[in-house]
């Protein structure tokens, strides 16, 4: 079984990227499984019904969110009616809207996908360590797992990975919008990548405006970040290959580094 997954889709840029890309990407790695977190599809700060229906027909099988997942008031009504959109599995409440797991069957095998969010230098929420355990509990043993991490630290990142090292077959690191350079697997076999990067405007810092950013660490006061739509588009990704040790390799397409047959 093979996973692409798709780093966070800023903005209007973002979604201009998955559609051109997105299906170039499915056609060159083949995946039997397509996730794209989508928490900042709507100018930055959520998604709404028309990103995630854009999202789906351009090739994504599942959406993962993470801390803006309920920065527009509709996506209540998408995780409860969407079983293939999640949201961070870790906040509190046993009313919260949708869910954080769902369990997909692939061919012959199954796939659960799991969407944490961390807490280091972010909103308290429920312990992700052991929201993990809990979920895990109802996956089948021969479930293959993939866990969107949705955090702030590369520590933390790092630490649920080591955690669940053995018992799940990846763990991707969403959030911070650069992508890293340590994919490998884990010594007992666990596939991790720190970061995977952000899908929206090559020009921008991280998605946003570069004066909007560059003007605050300048005053040191606060300054409204402004979605960059005008920019360059980039997709960053990474495929998982759970058939070969889990293997997992990176990949970018941007001016620099344009999609290569």
């Amino acid at each position: 079984m093979r996973i692409l997954f798709v780093g966070d889709v800023m903005g209007e840029i973002g979604m201009q990227a998955i559609t051109q890309y997105l299906p170039l990407l499915k056609t060159k790695y083949h995946p039997q499984v397509t996730i794209v977190n989508g928490e900042n599809a709507d100018q930055g700060r959520g998604i709404k019904e028309k990103q995630f229906k854009a999202l789906l027909h351009a090739g994504a099988d599942l959406v993962t969110l993470g801390n803006h997942a309920w920065d527009k008031f509709e996506v209540q009504e998408l995780l409860q009616e969407n079983d293939n959109l999640l949201r961070p599995a870790n906040y509190p409440g046993s009313q919260t809207p949708g869910s954080g797991l769902v369990i997909k069957q692939v061919n012959a095998e199954q796939l659960a996908v799991l969407n944490l969010q961390g807490r280091a230098l972010m909103q308290a929420i429920d312990d992700p360590f052991t929201a993990a355990d809990r979920l895990l509990k109802k996956v089948p043993a021969q479930a293959k797992v993939f866990v969107d991490f949705h955090a702030e630290t590369t520590s933390e990142k790092g630490a649920l990975a080591h955690y669940l090292d053995g018992r799940i077959s990846a763990l991707v690191g969403t959030h911070t919008h650069v992508q890293t350079n340590d994919a490998h697997t884990l010594p007992r076999g666990t596939a991790f990548l720190t970061d995977v990067g952000m899908t929206g405007s090559y020009d921008g810092i991280l998605g946003v405006k570069a004066q909007s950013s560059v003007q605050r660490f300048l005053t040191q006061r606060p300054t409204r970040y402004e979605i960059d739509d005008q920019g360059r588009p980039q997709i960053n990704f990474c495929t998982i290959d759970l058939e070969h040790k889990n293997k997992i390799q990176v990949g970018q397409v941007n001016p620099d580094r344009p999609l290569l047959e």
